[in-house]
């Protein structure tokens, strides 16, 4: 898996419309739309919305962001750390488990304000799952890995209930691992449906989001590091799998596909690129309309590297996508972006209440908030 920000790499997820800056930023807009009982927010940030950034305490990294609702919201990232708000981003509670300061968490998957689940990574047993059904009171380690060639990289859920995570590579083919009871216990997956592995191919934990899952079967897993960046699409919760290539760019360690985001079965968008910062990402996007049987780039892609994306709630052609340099929106379902914002962000996530979060470095936690 790819531990960005480590010196260490182990082993080796029509016609284009332009939309200008004005456009793409009200596009965005109906997302914080306050309910009947809460009042319009007062920081205005550029026209149509902005980031609205969120005293976190703390400087660790959260590359794992869950966000539940406009109120609550789960991240989890470096030194260990996990902390959920319940109000908003105005207070954030630090819920990490006891003794998990040397951890590395990367993914974070909430049900509610109460259930959540979080992965750490890393070689062997340091990547471990954890999970919490008393809003992090309290913290049961429900899987650790023991098996020296397994490195964990993300999670999914289909529903309360059934969940996978995905390891790099182990004999040459992706290891899933495999929940049905909400996280209590974990099993490994038969590898046979699961095709072979291109050499130095791998996943990148950066977002949480290189395995994700749509509807109660479909998951997909975002792979680079290799020749080929490509995504791993499987109907029957992760038991057989088919590959495609993705027109992300790869063919170094550092390139590939970073993030997906599936807003049914067969819309999907998928982000990358090269993550160095003095590294060009002339194709950082690309869509399907087919469930990842095909990819085609996107015709104006974002300006860089990223890492994060998210379909924008009750619409079907919008979209955000995050970086270390910035917020892009689509309004044309991925086929063309615009920047809205320059901050750095790893990840995002946006909520059935019209809610989009963001997180990322130095303890950025943000929530998206309309003029």
């Amino acid at each position: 898996m790819r531990s960005l920000g480590k010196t260490r790499w182990s082993r080796p997820v029509g016609r284009a419309v332009s939309v200008g800056l004005c456009g793409a930023a009200l596009a965005v807009a109906a997302l914080a739309t306050p309910g009947p009982a809460e009042a319009a927010p007062e920081r205005p940030s550029q026209r149509g919305g902005g980031w609205d950034l969120k005293d976190s305490g703390t400087d660790a990294r959260f590359r794992g962001l869950a966000a539940v609702s406009r109120n609550t919201a789960w991240v989890a990232g470096a030194q260990g750390t996990v902390l959920r708000t319940s109000d908003g981003g105005r207070h954030w509670r630090n819920v990490s488990p006891p003794g998990a300061g040397a951890l590395e968490f990367r993914d974070v998957e909430a049900f509610d304000g109460r259930r959540a689940v979080v992965l750490a990574i890393g070689e062997g047993e340091a990547s471990r799952v954890f999970r919490t059904a008393d809003g992090g009171a309290t913290w049961t380690e429900s899987f650790r890995n023991t098996d020296p060639r397994a490195f964990y990289d993300c999670m999914t859920f289909f529903d309360r209930r059934h969940g996978l995570a995905m390891s790099d590579p182990v004999d040459g083919r992706y290891r899933i691992l495999s929940t049905a009871d909400g996280g209590r216990s974990w099993k490994v997956l038969p590898s046979d449906g699961m095709p072979a592995a291109q050499q130095g191919e791998a996943g990148f934990a950066a977002s949480g989001q290189c395995l994700v899952s749509s509807g109660s079967r479909d998951v997909w897993l975002a792979t680079g590091g290799a020749a080929r960046a490509r995504v791993l699409h499987s109907a029957d919760r992760g038991r057989t799998w088919t590959a495609t290539d993705a027109p992300i760019p790869a063919g170094d360690p550092a390139r590939g596909v970073f993030g997906l985001a599936f807003r049914d079965r067969t819309h999907g968008i998928a982000v990358g690129g090269d993550y160095r910062a003095d590294q060009p990402s002339p194709k950082a996007a690309a869509t399907t309309g087919d469930g990842g049987r095909t990819w085609a780039a996107a015709a104006e892609p974002p300006p860089a590297y990223r890492s994060g994306v998210a379909w924008l709630p009750g619409s079907r052609r919008g979209a955000l996508a995050v970086g270390p340099t910035g917020t892009d929106v689509t309004t044309d379902g991925g086929r063309s972006w615009r920047t809205v914002d320059t901050g750095s962000y790893d990840t995002v996530d946006c909520t059935r209440d019209r809610a989009c979060w963001a997180s990322g470095e130095k303890g950025r936690i943000a929530r998206w908030e309309r003029d």
